[in-house]
């Protein structure tokens, strides 16, 4: 197909959506407004760009990582209105006026999550590159559940990837966040 062609394609289908009062975006990029951490950024992308490429490539936030960009390994783990979310199979025009959350929003200033703190103490992660979205996993779950169960943790991540093996050591620290926000010690700091 021709790029002649399939304009006149694409055209019919366009004017279509615009009828039925639909937004008509791309193909050339596009300004997005995206909620990220409790900031509004406006950025200029790609209708098809994903919310993983925004968040590293123009907005600076590289602790979401790109593991397999296919939503197998869970490395790239946000949270959207609060719930757990793949962000290299989210559109990032799918994120518009949504709360989203990502590894560097975790923390209120320099008091880390109790999960993230976890994490440290009890050296949950080797080279890191799951941590980020293990930690948002966790952070989730401790958040809704403090009273969690170790195979409710291992729910929780059951779709993240660890190739260092580290699985026994976070599922130590998530008890252990867990047991810290069940006495109120986190739970009351963080509502402060």
């Amino acid at each position: 197909m021709t790029d002649i062609s399939r304009a006149a394609a694409v055209e019919p289908a366009a004017a279509d959506a615009a009828a039925r009062g639909q937004d008509v975006l791309g193909p050339e990029p596009v300004l997005l407004a995206l909620f990220v951490n409790g900031r509004e950024h406006v950025v200029r992308v790609d209708p098809a760009t994903t919310l993983v490429e925004v968040l590293r490539r123009e907005l600076g936030l590289t602790g979401t990582k790109i593991g397999c960009d296919r939503g197998a390994c869970s490395a790239c783990t946000v949270w959207i209105d609060g719930e757990v979310a793949s962000s290299c199979m989210t559109l990032a025009f799918d994120a518009r006026g949504r709360a989203i959350t990502t590894i560097e929003g975790l923390a209120r200033g320099d008091q880390l999550h109790p999960i993230q703190q976890a994490f440290v103490e009890h050296d949950a992660m080797q080279c890191g590159f799951c941590t980020p979205g293990m930690v948002m996993s966790c952070a989730a779950l401790v958040d809704r559940n403090p009273y969690c169960t170790r195979d409710e943790v291992k729910a929780a991540i059951s779709g993240h990837l660890c190739r260092c093996g580290a699985y026994p050591n976070i599922f130590n620290a998530a008890l252990a966040a867990a047991a810290r926000m069940q006495t109120g010690h986190a739970g009351k700091e963080r509502k402060a």
